[in-house]
């Protein structure tokens, strides 16, 4: 793998390289990106999107924002174990461009909390259970009234 690449700090439209080793500690590019999502229209409207969780003990409404959230502290913890471990491994990543285990963990975290962005209300099962309705289901008969797109 091409860690460098891989943990490339440049962005779209950028004309210049960003190093890690060059970054303001108190507000890393990996934090930005983590940064954007929170502030974003699209994140911010998992919070009208239930998560659907079987057989739930409590009539506590988990929300997809909720669940985002969470997902993103788990992935934050475990990309900074794998952080230790990669830099254990490449320690040129460490001593020359100066990445540190805890920006494994900043970009797990991001795509943690961006990994519900676009996915359906209803999750993969809604999708499914309203696919068969339409393929198997009183929905066949609705067909007609729609468009293939």
């Amino acid at each position: 793998m091409n860690w460098e690449q891989l943990l490339s700090l440049k962005r779209f439209g950028d004309t210049n390289k960003r190093l890690r080793k060059e970054q303001d500690e108190t507000r890393l590019g990996f934090e930005v990106d983590y940064d954007r999502i929170i502030f974003s229209s699209e994140f911010r409207s998992l919070q009208d999107k239930t998560q659907v969780v079987p057989l739930s003990k409590t009539d506590f409404v988990h929300t997809r924002l909720t669940h985002s959230l969470e997902v993103s502290v788990v992935g934050r913890s475990l990309g900074r174990q794998v952080g230790k471990q990669l830099l254990k491994k490449h320690p040129h990543l460490q001593n020359i461009h100066g990445y540190q285990f805890n920006d494994f963990g900043a970009i797990v975290a991001a795509a943690a909390l961006a990994h519900d962005i676009g996915n359906p209300p209803f999750g993969h099962s809604g999708e499914k259970a309203i696919g068969a309705y339409f393929k198997e289901g009183e929905g066949q008969q609705l067909k007609k009234e729609l468009s293939e797109k």
